[in-house]
């Protein structure tokens, strides 16, 4: 197959098998293919990582490095150039200080014979040649390159978790070690595909560590999220606008803004940042601007003001606003302004401050207010008046309509398919699929919303633990017992972690859509309709009745 790029991370990959020429998410072939080279030297890395972990040597730098360079690759988090072609160089400079510290150490390295732990070039030449070996069409075997793909990107999901909890001074060593076992792993041509799937059930127990560790990052630093109601319109203030996911982030801005006359803006996956009490202190945080993601071409326009992506979900930006636009963490595009750092980790907000100053205040697209804050504890809080809603019967199904909102047209099931639920269901979510019916009025079930949002794509683990609560309120031997379904919206790496931890709690029947993932191969969906009930969505009116037949049946 004769192509100049190939990436089927993403629910969008071209004609449902994946992008050849250039990625529907603006991603160049030149990008994509030194995301696969950095890719496998980080799996060369992680050889001698390893073996640094079990010699006892400080790899801390090294599991650093690694983290970044997966959270970098993610889909709509880097789009420069530059920027891989300095983490290749790094990366082969890192794995040989690590492969030397290991040797000097006494541990013999004589094992370790795959190229990725090999490999050297120094040009951009040398890096993009070798993308058509370091690439997924390298794997002849379809159903290999399905597991492994499968791994990988889990492994990248599981990568964001981490990066972010470690911004928090959270880390677990034997997650790092995972990470680096699974990329190893998947150079190894000896194992079966039986070994690859329970290598990928391992990512989804992997996966629930790291949501824990995450949530403990978030909850004990920030405490609880509460109920709140948020403000969408806007106040006339100049203003900054901050995106992504991470918290750390956005306690920095708020900090540095405070008392300067600047209004601070959450926009998308940053919404839920309004439920923790940590950040309602600050009078000049006022709310939430504008929708999910992808909306973002028309919403910084009107914004007026900087805007701040701290993770991925950056769309290519228009020459409208592009200068307004500044990055940190993961994210960069070849043009954007990048936030200072310090050698601690302590971001310097100043430039983006002034720059608001000197921009008109956000133009209104939208008045009212959303409900959000039902991560776990608060709905632990609600656990009596929930289970007396399900025994009387006011409460027939819950369902669970968590991950990612996108472009495609078809993603308006979502919100046709929250309308159209029974009055007596609630929807249990949290990502920005919620932006496809968070906007709704749904009403409520004795004083319960019937949209409850536990926050970002990274609080899906309050989910998982509202099921198990349930399950032991109920007293139930299977968590597949309760009256939930699952109907879940991707689009990410991010979700296919939060999948894969689904099915590690042994959670089944769980839909996916718009359309099932371009790189499981037919062999493997059958691995996952046989062994979990896996399945994608076709109609809201055959789907509503195939999920309501499961309630009439509970």
């Amino acid at each position: 197959m004769s192509v100049s790029m190939f990436c089927h991370q993403c629910q969008e990959a071209a004609k449902g098998t994946g992008c050849t020429v250039r990625g529907v998410c603006g991603k160049t072939s030149d990008v994509a293919n030194l995301q696969d080279v950095l890719i496998y030297i980080l799996k060369g890395v992680s050889f001698y990582n390893l073996e640094a972990k079990k010699a006892g040597l400080n790899t801390n730098k090294v599991d650093k490095f690694i983290t970044d360079g997966l959270f970098a690759t993610i889909t709509n988090a880097n789009f420069d150039k530059a920027v891989f072609v300095d983490r290749i160089k790094k990366a082969i400079e890192l794995r040989e200080e690590t492969k030397a510290a290991v040797i000097k150490a006494g541990v013999n390295v004589d094992h370790i014979t795959h190229d990725a732990a090999h490999w050297t070039g120094n040009t951009v030449e040398e890096f993009e040649a070798k993308a058509a070996e370091a690439g997924y069409l390298a794997i002849e075997n379809e159903d290999v390159r399905s597991l492994r793909s499968l791994i990988v990107f889990g492994v990248k999901g599981l990568a964001a978790y981490v990066e972010h909890a470690y911004n928090l001074k959270y880390e677990d060593d034997e997650i790092y070690t995972f990470m680096q076992t699974a990329l190893v792993e998947t150079l190894n041509d000896k194992l079966t595909a039986d070994d690859l799937v329970a290598l990928t059930m391992k990512a989804g127990e992997t996966g629930v560590k790291a949501m824990a560790l995450l949530d403990t990052a978030n909850t004990s630093t920030y405490g609880n999220p509460e109920i709140t109601k948020v403000n969408i319109g806007v106040k006339n203030n100049p203003a900054i606008l901050i995106s992504g996911h991470d918290l750390r982030d956005m306690e920095q801005l708020l900090e540095q803004t405070e008392g300067t006359g600047v209004d601070v803006y959450t926009h998308s996956e940053m919404l839920p940042a309004n439920y923790y009490p940590a950040f309602k202190k600050y009078s000049h945080f006022v709310g939430n601007y504008g929708n999910a993601w992808w909306k973002q071409d028309k919403e910084f326009e009107t914004f007026n003001g900087p805007i701040v992506m701290t993770t991925n979900c950056l769309v290519p930006p228009k020459d409208v606003y592009k200068d307004r636009v500044y990055t940190t963490g993961a994210v960069g595009f070849e043009g954007l302004k990048r936030v200072k750092e310090n050698a601690d980790g302590i971001k310097d907000f100043t430039e983006i401050i002034e720059h608001a100053k000197k921009c008109a205040a956000p133009t209104e697209i939208e008045r009212g207010e959303i409900i959000g804050g039902f991560a776990h504890e608060q709905v632990f809080a609600l656990a009596d008046k929930v289970v007396d809603a399900v025994k009387s019967g006011a409460i027939k199904r819950f369902f669970v309509m968590a991950g990612c909102d996108g472009r495609m047209k078809s993603r308006d099931y979502y919100t046709e398919f929250a309308e159209k639920l029974p009055k007596d269901t609630v929807i249990l979510t949290a990502g920005c699929a919620k932006y496809k019916y968070n906007k709704l009025d749904l009403g409520d079930i004795g004083g319960i919303p019937r949209v409850l949002d536990a926050g970002q794509c990274n609080d899906s683990y309050s989910l998982a633990l509202i099921a198990l609560k349930l399950k032991e309120v109920f007293e139930l031997n299977d968590i597949n017992e309760l009256p939930i379904s699952y109907n879940i919206a991707w689009y990410e790496q991010k979700a296919v972690i939060v999948l894969l931890a689904l099915l590690y709690l042994g959670v089944k029947n769980i839909h996916l859509g718009p359309t099932l993932p371009a790189f499981l191969s037919p062999n493997v969906v059958n691995v996952l309709v046989e062994n979990f009930g896996i399945g994608g969505i076709t109609n809201v009116e055959d789907d509503m009745a195939m999920f309501l037949g499961a309630t009439a049946e509970a």
